[in-house]
């Protein structure tokens, strides 16, 4: 059964001529009157797989003539015929039918050496010197244009033929025979049609019609057709390579060409998935896309069309543009945008934040949170003065605080410096800093109408302004809820490394609330007091890597915390200052692990305003193997634990 299918299949292949006439049109060259020249021919020039090299010919551009080159001689091919397997050619120097000698003879054994064909014509022309006297045989013809009269042209070629006083000069196969009634004129037409050779048929190889194959497949992808057009010819390539691996005799070869030819239907099948419906399924993806955008963003006007007068003003993208010259001077980056600075109409200098482009920020919740932010009037909260919402296009548009941030004048301006650390600040300053950036926080957390929690406190994110009066800022990552609503949704943790409450890391800790701002605001105290960040690459030890322990320590011990010469933060033994020692105190309050250990920014403000002595104590700021001290005096916790534990993460 399996030989008789495999005897069908050769059948349906080998009558499958519209296969193997594509697969010889797309190898097939023309030159002058010389059309389809394929196997076993090539022209030279032409892809490397297309006919036999020794089977070569050239294309003469002065004449558009083609050539054959045979036993160092050229000659112009005038006819080329596959059945019978003929070519006829002509000696270039009789061409064109002038009284000369052929430069070259042309004999059966010359034409057997080369190699490559046999010889044809049994007719010939050849041209002798007779020695002696008026040759009167009917058979020779005398040559008067070659201004020679020994010179005779006969019919014979071979020595017997020949009269004894006359030898070879020249010989040559024609394309009719010379008889007694022929002229010198009809000889030399004869010799301008040339004559007739067939070449020795070669069996193409199987390496031949794979190159074949790949190079016509090649042609097809790249011909210009239709995708069903290029498709139905690469079938019928199929077919002519079948076709060609049989013809050459080496059956043996026939299943590695069906299974060369099912990988390769395989990788087309794949491009055509890969050039075709990829590119579909990605335009029906951007169009969904561009529809959602296009609800969203009627969904934000119809929104802002129904609200009340918002307190942030809201501007074109062209105003930005023009507030900004054009976003010529950036004064910051941040992980949600860059912050340029500008210039209000009437002259008011303002910070412009470009937020990214972001799919995760639902338009009516961005139109909320910044009608929430724009009312928030507190004196160490930055001011939202107005927003931009165009397209995919969003901008906030904040004051202007032209001292920048806290963290230039509480840190060094190189870990290397070998002069003492500049204090900017008195102790006294540092503490009214301290009580502004409580403020403004427990003002996001209890004193608007909606819960904001920043999620980002650190002393890039503090601003002062002329008075060096701090000012929450950078609402990038901050979060709204109502004050009543006991659920915190998050899906990644928010904030920087080294600020970044350990709940917001990994709920074994505890649950996510207003208290991770408390954590990153009791690290900024622990900076503003030892003027250091807490993440310091060249402590000298292991007990000052975590510099919370440090502080720790060195609480314990009364000292003080700013260091002096080429190593910053050396022990040295001085009375440690009140405020230096409170601010310590309540950020490591602050930080304790436990979200319910923390107390609440309202706490956080009385401990700053009251006496130093009358804080107690903090236990130390991470797990250890000593037992939990007592929480703090009621007089300055909240209702935390009991508010914590309703607080918890939706997945």
């Amino acid at each position: 059964m399996g030989k008789f299918v495999l005897c069908f299949i050769l059948s349906f292949l080998l009558f499958s001529s519209p296969g193997l006439a594509l697969y010889r049109e797309i190898c097939s060259s023309s030159c002058g009157r010389i059309q389809r020249i394929r196997w076993p021919f090539r022209l030279k020039g032409d892809p490397h797989y297309c006919g036999n090299p020794k089977y070569e010919l050239v294309c003469d551009n002065g004449t558009n003539a083609t050539v054959l080159s045979m036993s160092s001689h050229k000659y112009y091919v005038t006819r080329l015929s596959y059945d019978p397997n003929e070519l006829q050619i002509v000696d270039i120097d009789l061409a064109s039918g002038t009284c000369r000698l052929p430069l070259a003879s042309v004999s059966p054994r010359i034409v057997r050496e080369d190699g490559r064909y046999e010889l044809s014509s049994t007719a010939w022309a050849s041209f002798v010197n007779c020695t002696t006297g008026t040759i009167r045989q009917d058979t020779y013809h005398q040559v008067p244009c070659l201004n020679q009269s020994s010179i005779y042209v006969t019919s014979g070629y071979q020595v017997k033929d020949l009269m004894p006083s006359c030898g070879f000069l020249a010989t040559t196969p024609t394309i009719g025979a010379i008889n007694k009634s022929s002229s010198t004129d009809h000889v030399f037409e004869l010799l301008k049609m040339g004559f007739t050779i067939s070449w020795i048929r070669t069996p193409k190889t199987f390496g031949y019609c794979f190159r074949a194959y790949l190079s016509s497949a090649k042609y097809v992808a790249n011909g210009g057709f239709g995708l069903y057009q290029m498709m139905g010819n690469i079938v019928l390539l199929e077919f002519g390579f079948f076709k060609c691996v049989y013809e050459s005799k080496d059956v043996s070869n026939l299943p590695i060409a069906v299974a060369f030819v099912m990988a390769l239907n395989f990788i087309l099948i794949a491009l055509i998935g890969r050039l075709v419906l990829a590119p579909l399924c990605v335009l029906a993806f951007l169009g969904h896309e561009f529809y959602k955008t296009y609800l969203s963003l009627d969904a934000i006007e119809k929104f802002l069309r129904n609200q009340p007068p918002l307190a942030p003003r809201r501007y074109a993208y062209s105003d930005i543009a023009s507030f900004t010259n054009h976003f010529k001077e950036r004064i910051g980056q941040g992980g949600f945008g860059l912050v340029f600075r500008g210039k209000l109409a009437h002259g008011e200098p303002v910070a412009v934040k470009m937020l990214k482009s972001s799919g995760c920020t639902d338009g009516e919740e961005f139109i909320s949170e910044v009608a929430t932010i724009g009312r928030i009037r507190h004196v160490n909260v930055v001011r939202l003065l107005g927003f931009c919402s165009e397209g995919s296009k969003r901008a906030l548009v904040y004051e202007y605080l032209p001292k920048g941030s806290l963290d230039k004048y509480i840190f060094p301006a190189s870990s290397s410096t070998a002069t003492e650390t500049p204090r900017h600040f008195t102790w006294e300053k540092l503490n009214d800093i301290a009580l502004g950036v409580a403020r403004g926080i427990d003002y996001l957390h209890q004193g608007c109408d909606m819960r904001i929690l920043h999620f980002d406190i650190k002393p890039s994110n503090i601003l002062l302004d002329d008075d060096f009066n701090p000012k929450v800022s950078d609402f990038g990552l901050a979060k709204l809820y109502p004050k009543d609503y006991g659920i915190v949704s998050l899906s990644v943790a928010r904030g920087t490394i080294g600020y970044i409450a350990p709940e917001l890391v990994s709920r074994s800790f505890g649950v996510i609330s207003h208290k991770s701002d408390v954590y990153s605001y009791g690290m900024l105290l622990l900076e503003m007091a030892g003027g250091r960040r807490n993440a310091n690459p060249a402590a000298q030890n292991s007990s000052e890597a975590y510099y919370p322990s440090w502080i720790y320590d060195r609480l314990n011990q009364r000292e003080g915390l700013v260091g002096t010469g080429d190593r910053p933060f050396v022990e040295r033994r001085q009375p440690i200052n009140d405020v230096e020692r409170k601010l310590c105190k309540v950020g490591l309050w602050c930080i304790q692990m436990k979200p319910s250990d923390r107390p609440a920014m309202s706490s956080v403000l009385e401990m700053l305003e009251a006496d130093v002595q009358a804080l107690p104590m903090p236990p130390k700021p991470f797990f250890n193997s000593s037992p939990e001290p007592d929480f703090l005096d009621q007089s300055w916790s909240d209702s935390s634990i009991s508010e914590s534990s309703i607080i918890e993460e939706e997945y």
